[in-house]
């Protein structure tokens, strides 16, 4: 049985969440957009796939638990939107929070995101 392809299985590109450290090292080494709520992280894989990998880290300087999770949550939140539009198709992304990251507005954010995103595909 062989599975075939619809054709909005190939117009979109997937996102896949980063798990290994190994990545987010290796995004370490690509295209860096420092903004004031967050820093972005871009790095090409060179795999030939479309697909795009995300990974959110926010350090204990941050705040504690509640404070950490709250921020990648909102992390989380402005990747679902803006990486399927804007992100570098068959890049890996990471998105490292900062402290003004969490008192910040979400609008403010998402307009950082697409700012920091235009400027590391230039």
């Amino acid at each position: 049985m062989d599975r075939r392809s619809t054709d909005s299985e190939i117009a979109t590109t997937k996102i896949q969440t980063l798990r290994k450290r190994s990545d987010f090292l290796a995004a370490n080494a690509g295209k860096r957009a420092p903004m004031p709520g967050f820093v972005l992280l871009v790095r090409d894989r060179a795999d030939d796939s479309p697909d795009m990998r995300v990974g959110f880290t926010v350090t204990k300087k941050i705040g504690n638990a509640v404070v950490r999770n709250r921020m990648k949550r909102r992390l989380r939140a402005l990747s679902r939107e803006a990486l399927t539009s804007e992100g570098v198709p068959g890049a890996d992304h990471v998105l490292i929070g900062r402290a003004g990251g969490i008192e910040r507005d979400y609008a403010a954010l998402k307009a950082e995101l697409a700012k920091a995103l235009a400027k590391v595909k230039r």
